[in-house]
């Protein structure tokens, strides 16, 4: 026995979660599925007559909220938002930055931008909210592409992110990929002191 929060839902889904994991549930059942509650245990069955059963020694906390219709959810500062905003403020990279265009096609997957630096070298740039090494690695790929294409070689990387972690860095630094923190404010014009979590 332990203390633990169940969430059930208008959809049927029953999800346990402890105090750590963040937003992981330790065990849950998804829909369509149903509850059915007798004195200490509640019994959660799918379709397919799998069953999460509940033990409950003592409620702490009993409360039901309607939450209403789904409105849809708008999420600010996501990698579209940033691939926008730079591709208008393409100088952030650098005087003489021009753009070549967004989402640059190729056989592996669009390059979030293409541009030319000042002295007119291709410069291809991705972009991720928070850049860790996978992202190094898939502009590595993008890059070993791009450079066979006579049209376009030499092309040079750039790995831009809100937040680029230290082995991400390194990784990039150690492949000649140049690294740029981007800040989601200042690319929108707006001053501001405030830390932001993403």
């Amino acid at each position: 026995m332990a203390n633990r929060l169940l969430l059930v839902k208008a959809d049927g889904s029953l999800s346990v979660h402890s105090d750590d994991r963040a937003y992981k549930p330790l065990n849950w059942m998804t829909p369509p599925c149903w509850l059915t509650e007798e004195p200490g245990t509640w019994t959660v069955q799918n379709k397919a007559g799998e069953k999460l059963v509940i033990t409950i020694e003592e409620v702490m906390h009993d409360t039901a909220h309607d939450l209403g219709p789904e409105p849809g959810l708008v999420k600010d500062g996501v990698e579209a938002h940033l691939q926008e905003l730079l591709a208008e403020h393409i100088t952030t990279l650098g005087d003489g930055y021009t753009l070549v265009r967004r989402e640059f096609p190729t056989a592996i997957g669009p390059v979030d931008i293409m541009c030319r630096s000042g002295e007119g070298t291709s410069v291809a740039v991705e972009i991720k909210r928070r850049g860790e090494i996978d992202g190094v690695e898939q502009l590595t790929r993008y890059l070993e592409l791009l450079n066979r294409d006579p049209l376009l070689a030499p092309v040079q990387g750039v790995f831009a992110a809100q937040l680029i972690k230290p082995q991400a860095r390194v990784l990039a630094q150690d492949r000649g990929i140049r690294c740029v923190t981007l800040d989601y404010d200042a690319l929108r014009g707006i001053e501001s002191d405030e830390f932001r979590l993403f």
